[in-house]
């Protein structure tokens, strides 16, 4: 599961996110992975559109999140 990805503001759009993403998959298929999800709260295209560039492809499902009281 991936949440929250944030690269610095000055670093965006050098490839470093994408780099960043592609080591994180790599790692995650490299440990057996068979699937990895991403979640975010970002309403943002430029955002969705990052993800969509570095192979996440929207979803219907809904994803819940329960917290420790």
């Amino acid at each position: 599961m991936i949440e929250n990805v944030v690269v610095d503001a000055a670093r965006r759009g050098t490839g470093l996110g994408r780099r960043i993403m592609a080591a994180t998959l790599q790692t995650a298929w490299d440990a057996g992975c068979y699937k990895v999800m991403l979640q975010t709260g970002s309403r943002r295209e430029s955002t969705h559109a990052f993800y969509r560039r570095c192979g996440f492809t929207p979803d219907e499902k809904t994803a819940y999140v329960v917290h420790p009281e």
